[in-house]
């Protein structure tokens, strides 16, 4: 288990340095190619579940531990450790001994008896721990204090909810292609594979419980893919017929284009800045039979990819805090600074009047977010219209993460 425990104090580690959960897991598996399913099940588990829960950890940990240990390991090994005590069914004794195994080798063992009476300190004082993280915003709802704020102020009737739903583990929803049948017909297949779902929509299936895509009847056939239902209006909003001319800025990793195909036989061009996510596009492509022109560039520098044939319909999802997806990626809550806005809304503005350019008169174009910050989307697109007075919204909508979604934004702009 020890092992197990250092690679999540080891992720946890690198998050604190900047680099994002997905990756930083990624690295940890690759340095241990050893590890059993089960193993890798556990590290996924102790990573994300540590930073989901990291606002009372830490707090738990200060409680018990005022000044930092010189050893920043050592208390990530504390708070990976704690989250095992509360989150999982594991033996108490076996977490102890094994946290207290790690940190003798860590820091030459000097803190080998500190981490061995802290963590029993924590189990004889769990409940006074807890009702004391209880009266704390940050501990009992495991956001920044900024963060916080900034929900509280834009949604003041629903920001509980919202935090709720951003804590919690997310759904697992499925797109069901629609050249290959319906959400219901596709429905019956999983109750043959003794997989419980409902249906959202009539191509939207949303499961019970996550499955493994291996055990997803079709899924290697391209018949389903996984895309959760909030994403999966994208494509739906954009009004797309055979023929037209289609433009997916910043596609990585496919899912609306793949969506977008599905639903109409148009003419894709696919973009996005990172040559290596626009390969998981080419994948994601092939696997449900689907084709496009694919070019790695700044959707932002129309000089270094556009032929100048304008698009009749581009879908603008612009980079963002990804606010509405931190259930998916917890480490999100802790990266992001209230700075980091600033600089977002000056990519996103620029990115958005370059695609402008690119739009036929009488085109539609859907700029698209997975934030829940105003900043991001509707104080965005009142700039926009403000400066593009040939730009009208048919449609603006601001989806917060619930059970059936993430949180997304979505306003739909025609050109005069």
């Amino acid at each position: 288990m020890h092992h197990i425990q250092q690679l999540a104090a080891e992720v946890l580690g690198q998050v604190e340095a900047g680099t994002n959960l997905t990756d930083a897991l990624a690295a940890a598996q690759r340095q241990s190619p050893d590890l059993s399913p089960a193993e890798r099940g556990a590290l996924q588990d102790l990573s994300y579940g540590s930073l989901r829960h990291l606002g009372w950890l830490r707090h738990c940990l200060r409680q018990l531990v005022p000044k930092p240990l010189p050893e920043p390991q050592l208390e990530r090994v504390l708070i990976v450790a704690f989250y095992q005590l509360t989150h999982t069914r594991a033996a108490e004794y076996a977490i102890v001994n094994e946290a207290v195994k790690l940190a003798s080798r860590l820091a030459k063992g000097n803190f080998k008896g500190l981490v061995n009476g802290v963590l029993r300190n924590f189990l004889r004082r769990r409940d006074e721990l807890a009702a004391k993280a209880a009266r704390d915003a940050e501990a009992t709802h495991n956001h920044p204090s900024w963060w916080l704020q900034r929900v509280q102020a834009a949604y003041p009737a629903e920001w509980r909810q919202v935090i709720a739903a951003s804590n919690a583990h997310p759904p697992m929803t499925l797109r069901v292609n629609r050249r290959w049948g319906s959400g219901e017909a596709y429905l019956a297949r999983l109750a043959e594979a003794g997989i419980e779902a409902t249906l959202l929509d009539a191509q939207a299936v949303q499961l019970a419980r996550p499955a493994g895509v291996r055990e997803l009847p079709g899924f290697e056939d391209g018949d389903v893919s996984v895309q959760d239902y909030g994403a999966q209006l994208a494509a739906l909003r954009l009004d797309l017929a055979p023929g037209l001319r289609v433009l997916d800025a910043c596609a990585a990793p496919g899912g609306k284009t793949g969506h977008m195909l599905e639903l109409a036989d148009v003419e894709m061009t696919a973009l996005d800045i990172d040559s290596a996510r626009l390969a998981r596009v080419a994948d994601n492509l092939e696997r449900i039979g689907a084709a496009a022109t694919l070019k790695a560039a700044d959707a932002a520098r129309l000089e270094s990819w556009w032929d100048g044939e304008p698009f009749d319909r581009i879908l603008a999802d612009v980079p963002c805090s990804a606010s509405g997806v931190a259930r998916r990626h917890p480490d999100i809550k802790w990266l992001r600074r209230p700075g980091d806005f600033a600089a977002l809304a000056r990519q996103q503005a620029a990115m958005v009047d370059a695609l402008w350019a690119a739009l036929a008169s009488g085109g539609k174009m859907l700029y698209a977010t997975c934030s829940i910050f105003p900043e991001e989307n509707r104080e965005q697109l009142a700039a926009f219209l403000a400066r593009h007075p040939d730009a009208a919204c048919l449609n603006e909508e601001q989806l917060l993460p619930c059970e059936r979604h993430d949180g997304f934004y979505y306003a739909l702009l025609a050109k005069h």
